[in-house]
């Protein structure tokens, strides 16, 4: 007996005719002088976005090959758009006084610029966007504020008065140069410590 027979060559396999019906046909290639399906979609271009072309994948191809988004469009206007695209073409403005919109809409620099720029409409009461607000003076911790007292300076002294101040007091209760004054050389550790706390507090 064998597993093969003569008649399985005659037996043919009627076409589903529904389903070749309901099968999808794609759209016919946009091409000029193309007659295959236009299966791959191709940007139409700058201002239509959204818009697709049809082509077959040979003229698809060819298409992508001379597409150009910037088609004559000046080198300014593409560098301005490239700029813009950094933040998604949102306006952006600087975080001080002159609140200029960095924008290319005439429109919004002129509702978002100088005074009338978004965030002096806001409250400010520790003038963090006046920039020609006075400079507030640091208060000292206690720490630091006995050791500036120690240098006998006030909490108003700079990095370089503390370091002249430091210089100062060591070369005069150096024990070098005091003399063998016992009261010299306790002033002489008050410095050096009090200079250290200053140092690492970052005030010199």
């Amino acid at each position: 007996m064998t597993t093969y027979s003569k008649y399985f060559e005659k037996i043919r396999v009627r076409p589903d005719r529904k389903a070749e019906a309901a099968a999808p046909r794609a759209p016919a290639c946009q091409w000029d002088g193309c007659a295959e399906p236009g299966t791959h979609r191709a940007p139409v271009g700058r201002m239509r976005e959204g818009e697709y072309f049809k082509f077959c994948f040979k003229h698809v191809r060819e298409y992508n090959k001379g597409f150009n988004y910037f088609s004559g469009v000046p080198d300014s206007e593409v560098a301005r758009f490239q700029k813009e695209a950094m933040t998604g073409h949102r306006p952006t403005w600087t975080v001080n006084g002159a609140a200029t919109a960095r924008t290319s809409s005439p429109d919004f620099a002129q509702q978002r610029s100088g005074r009338a720029g978004y965030h002096n409409r806001l409250r400010d009461p520790h003038n963090i966007f006046n920039e020609k607000a006075p400079a507030r003076e640091r208060k000292a911790k206690p720490l630091e504020a006995k050791a500036l007292e120690t240098l006998g300076l006030t909490t108003k002294a700079t990095g370089e008065d503390i370091k002249a101040r430091y210089k100062e007091l060591v070369k005069r209760h150096h024990p070098d140069a005091n003399g063998g004054d016992r009261g010299s050389e306790d002033r002489f550790r008050d410095v050096l410590q009090a200079y250290r706390v200053l140092k690492t507090a970052g005030l010199c």
